[in-house]
């Protein structure tokens, strides 16, 4: 089975006994490896050898995990197939002619066909959970702050959190007690909860559990996706917990926000590859700017070029309170129905996709469909809380994914919401 799962295959062992000592690790390649090449799925990047660690690879380390190569991803995290890469598209293992979910798409692929027991991803709009739903196995979005964000080539800095991908819950809750905890290189880390046991959690023990469903997050799945939401909240159900529809009106224009702030946080983020500070050098005769130009022209591929100019565009004079502004508006108005929500329910629970994987090539000519994919994920993202995906079934042999959000650093309820599902 050749699936593209990997850009650099190369083994890193570490010498350390810990948890994760005879664990083979995929790493998403927008994490900094030292000594490992790191591309971002990108020619900007296609030479770029970081010298120092990412500060979760330094802890996966220190747990004795083997590294067993750089997952194949979405160019700088632009998009929600892995197609977008400049290394070719990933194929989904559970069937070759679909996509595997994106941008951590390369790392789900690895773990869901056996190439690597763990991942890591990251996840600034749904990428872990994403792919994790696409291909049937489980992936976390920590909450923002959970877990360091140091190493990490940066996309939306305000959006984006590493996290595990694994084949059950509890290797994955497992895998972020690793990377978990305080970095003194991320003032965005909680100084509190350096030790979790996030593993002890997936107990399967949801009785009294109330979960939340946002009617607008289901209307709009596909039948069959929906008919196996259903099923396994019926599952949830049957193992003491209770569930009722919760209505979240602010969701409905969470993804426009999310692309706009995405956008315009990538567009500032990006400058720096120029070819001089970062990239693939221009090397051209000629003033700087025709210089800057082109090594950009030749180094991004279509995708961010397209992300790079609406971001631009959203922070240009003029327009910012037109866009950007009126995003944050709608941000702060999706953390207050979430906030809201969370007075009467512990999780609130949808579809993680609301298709099943798309074909191959199917949603490259038309950009906004797979946009719009991300409705269920990327308010999660907004509001700046944790989400884990699990398999919940199948709609004509595709994986299905559920999805369940916490409230803020509500990691075990999640974990232990889970694990019920996947009993």
């Amino acid at each position: 089975m050749s699936l593209n799962a990997f850009i650099t295959k190369e083994t890193v062992e570490s010498d350390e006994d810990g948890p994760l000592s005879g664990k083979s690790i995929a790493v998403k390649d927008n994490i900094s490896t030292e000594g490992l090449r790191t591309t971002c799925g990108s020619e900007m990047l296609e030479d770029y050898v970081p010298p120092y660690d990412a500060t979760v690879v330094e802890r996966l380390k220190d747990a004795g995990a083997t590294i067993v190569g750089k997952a194949n991803m979405d160019e700088f995290g632009m998009g929600t197939t892995t197609e977008t890469s400049a290394y070719g598209p990933t194929k989904n293992p559970v069937d070759e002619s679909r996509v595997p979910g994106g941008s951590s798409g390369g790392s789900a692929a690895a773990v869901a066909a056996g190439e690597a027991d763990l991942a890591l991803g990251t996840d600034t709009g749904g990428s872990i959970r994403c792919p994790a739903a696409f291909c049937g196995v489980v992936g976390i979005k920590p909450t923002y702050g959970l877990v360091s964000r140091y190493g990490l080539v940066a996309y939306a800095n305000s959006l984006e959190q590493i996290g595990p991908i694994a084949p059950s819950v509890e290797e994955a809750a497992a895998l972020l007690d690793v990377i978990a905890g305080p970095d003194e290189h991320d003032a965005t880390t909680r100084e509190e909860g350096e030790d979790s046991n996030f593993a002890a959690a997936a107990d399967g023990d949801v009785e009294g559990l109330t979960i939340g469903v946002p009617t607008e997050l289901v209307e709009g799945a596909d039948e069959g996706v929906k008919a196996a939401f259903w099923d396994a909240l019926d599952e949830l159900e049957a193992q003491g917990a209770e569930y009722h529809e919760v209505s979240m009106p602010s969701t409905e224009k969470a993804v426009a926000a999310y692309y706009v702030i995405a956008m315009s946080e990538a567009s500032s983020n990006l400058a720096r590859f120029d070819g001089v500070r970062y990239g693939k050098s221009g090397g051209y005769e000629g003033n700087w700017n025709d210089a800057f130009a082109r090594a950009r022209e030749e180094g991004f591929g279509s995708e961010v070029k397209r992300r790079i100019l609406l971001g631009t565009y959203a922070l240009s004079a003029g327009y910012h309170d037109k866009y950007y502004a009126k995003a944050q508006d709608a941000r702060a108005w999706v953390k207050q129905d979430f906030d809201a929500a969370f007075e009467d329910v512990d999780v609130l629970a949808s579809p993680t996709m609301p298709v099943p994987p798309f074909e191959l090539g199917e949603s490259l000519d038309d950009p906004l469909q797979m946009y719009l994919a991300d409705a269920n994920t990327v308010p999660v993202n907004l509001a700046n809380l944790p989400a884990i995906s699990v398999p919940a079934g199948e709609t004509d042999g595709l994986p299905v994914g559920l999805q369940l959000i916490g409230p803020k650093f509500g990691e075990e309820t999640i974990v232990r919401a889970a694990s019920a599902v996947e009993n």
